[in-house]
């Protein structure tokens, strides 16, 4: 099965189709991962050892985008325990050099193609109100799978340890049709 992506709209040339090369993360990308993280400025950044744990453990429904063998995006994701239907999504990172042009979508897409999601009708993601990039991804994916983003409060700022974290909205996007190849 493969999601109906409308490809076209996702790239603006053949060109750029192929400047990207998408697979797995393994141990050996958690380096290079907390370093994408740490350099876009806008993110969490979690300890060195959650990457590695991401790109280990978490392969499967993570991604990493590479040009010229050099990691310029990287998608965390798991199978939510209580929602086997449901993909979260933990963060979104791509290079500052190669922002604008859907790499999110298309990771996002890799992703969802892939066979551990055969099962996934809905994705999730919990962004922060002054995420405006990340808020556009996921209302864009919504809309390029023709279904439904739902945004509701999720985390509170006063749930966090520390003052000065934002809130956290839930998007909740499905569910997703499927077509067969």
């Amino acid at each position: 099965m493969i999601y109906n992506t409308g490809v076209s709209e996702l790239t603006k040339s053949t060109e750029s189709k192929k400047e990207f090369h998408f697979r797995k993360p393994d141990k050996s990308d958690g380096a290079s991962v907390w370093e994408l993280i740490k350099h876009t400025g806008v993110l969490d950044l979690n300890s060195s050892y959650s990457y590695l744990m991401w790109c280990e453990i978490f392969s499967e429904t993570s991604i990493v985008a590479e040009k010229d063998e050099e990691i310029i995006g990287f998608i965390s994701g798991f199978i939510h325990p209580d929602n086997p239907d449901t993909l979260f999504i933990w963060q979104v990172a791509v290079n500052e050099s190669e922002r604008g042009k859907g790499l999110g979508t298309r990771m996002l897409f890799q992703l969802l193609n892939r066979t551990a999601c055969k099962d996934v009708h809905y994705v999730e993601a919990t962004v922060s109100p002054s995420n405006t990039p990340s808020q556009l991804l996921f209302k864009g994916l919504s809309k390029k799978l023709d279904t439904e983003c739902e945004i509701d409060d999720y985390f509170s700022s006063d749930d966090f340890p520390s003052e000065g974290h934002e809130d956290e909205l839930l998007f909740k996007i499905g569910p997703i049709k499927k077509k067969i190849k």
